[in-house]
């Protein structure tokens, strides 16, 4: 079934028709979307069956990102605050949880998203907010750790953002930023300019960087130019 909103199209899919070209299809319709109100249309319609579509896509971006921050993390986990950003569904959330951290607020565009988020009882916290065009509705220097995941690639949440990220973070002992962007070829050019606006805020002397890793295997492929496995990037900065 497709579901027209404005100028592009979203393919409704079930959970009996959960196929990868079923899937591919879905993430090819979000390229179309092009204005704000279109993207987030578009994940409002997709956050029924967000989880079961991603697993088909062997995404591993939440899991990598939560092990990341866990090998780091030396601080009391329980009670750790760790603002998740453009959250989706609690993914990153499901993840960390695992590693013993407790306290979470989310933030997310879609409504729909975050009813979802939700349901899993995992957040303490879920505001609405669209990065990049909204600030971030939170309070500077309050988070042991600001996760965000998915986010960070060309047509979403611009690279400038990362520096609310930052402002967001608790400085000093505990204070950790972990992002992630793909590294496939339409993507790389995001890239580039990103891990520019990384190492000029450590030479602002705003954050230091802790670990940088590229994994090769991050997701499915879905663009036709592209076959088997797409790579991605996993950045953990420690806020100064």
């Amino acid at each position: 079934m497709f579901c027209t909103n404005s100028s592009f199209r979203f393919v409704r899919m079930s959970s009996a028709n959960n196929t990868f070209e079923n899937v591919k299809a879905v993430i090819l319709s979000a390229h179309k979307s092009t204005t704000s109100r279109e993207k987030v249309s578009f994940y409002n319609s997709w956050a029924e069956n967000y989880d079961q579509d991603v697993a088909v896509l062997e995404y591993r971006a939440p899991s990598l990102a939560a092990n990341c921050i866990s090998s780091h993390f030396g601080g009391a986990r329980e009670a750790a605050v760790v603002l998740d950003v453009a959250c989706g569904t609690g993914l990153v959330a499901k993840q960390m949880k695992q590693h013993g951290f407790g306290q979470f607020v989310g933030v997310d565009g879609s409504e729909a998203m975050l009813d979802a988020a939700r349901k899993n009882g995992f957040y303490r916290d879920l505001k609405q907010s669209l990065l990049g065009e909204e600030p971030l509705p939170s309070e500077w220097g309050l988070f042991d750790v600001v996760v965000i995941v998915g986010a960070l690639s060309v047509g979403q949440v611009p690279v400038g953002a990362v520096r609310q990220l930052c402002k967001a973070t608790k400085p000093g002992l505990s204070g950790y930023i972990c992002m992630t962007t793909r590294s496939n070829q339409d993507n790389l050019e995001y890239k580039a300019t990103l891990e520019l606006e990384l190492r000029q805020m450590e030479k602002e002397g705003l954050w230091t960087c802790v670990e940088v890793t590229e994994v090769d295997k991050w997701e499915r492929a879905v663009s036709d130019q592209e076959d088997g496995y797409i790579p991605g990037a996993v950045y953990l900065y420690k806020k100064l």
